[in-house]
Order: C-alpha cells, then sequence, then structure tokens
C-alpha cells in the first residue's frame, strides 16, 4: 500500500484537528446577553442609532446584492 505523503494525513484532516483545538481553547458562553453587552460596551452611540446604523448596513448590501 502506498504511503500519504502527508506524515500527519491529509490536508482536509489537518484542518479538521486544527479546528477542534480552537474549539477547545475557548471558553464556552454562559450568557449570550452579557457577551453581546460586553462587545457592544465601548461603543459610545445609543441603541437606536446603533439599529440605524444596522439597517443602513443590512440595506447597502441587500441592494448590493440586486444590482446586475
Amino acid at each position: 500500500m502506498k504511503r500519504s505523503r502527508h506524515k500527519n494525513g491529509s490536508p482536509q484532516n489537518l484542518e479538521k484537528k486544527a479546528k477542534l483545538s480552537e474549539n477547545e481553547n475557548s471558553a464556552p458562553i454562559k450568557d449570550p446577553v452579557e457577551a453581546i453587552d460586553g462587545i457592544l460596551a465601548d461603543l459610545e452611540i445609543d441603541s437606536v442609532e446603533l439599529q440605524h446604523k444596522a439597517r443602513q448596513l443590512w440595506a447597502s448590501k441587500i441592494t448590493k446584492d440586486l444590482k446586475p
């Protein structure tokens, strides 16, 4: 039987192993609301302005996808 030229198997297997090891290092999120609150804590805008900016971003992506 011919031996693989990759020492640890195919590149796809290595990619899967790398993704698994990345996930093992991260802590599970206990409360997603607190996680989002922590991420947004440094923003200097209020929730209404944040919603408007999110809507503008969404609308720009939608119109970009619709153009031929």
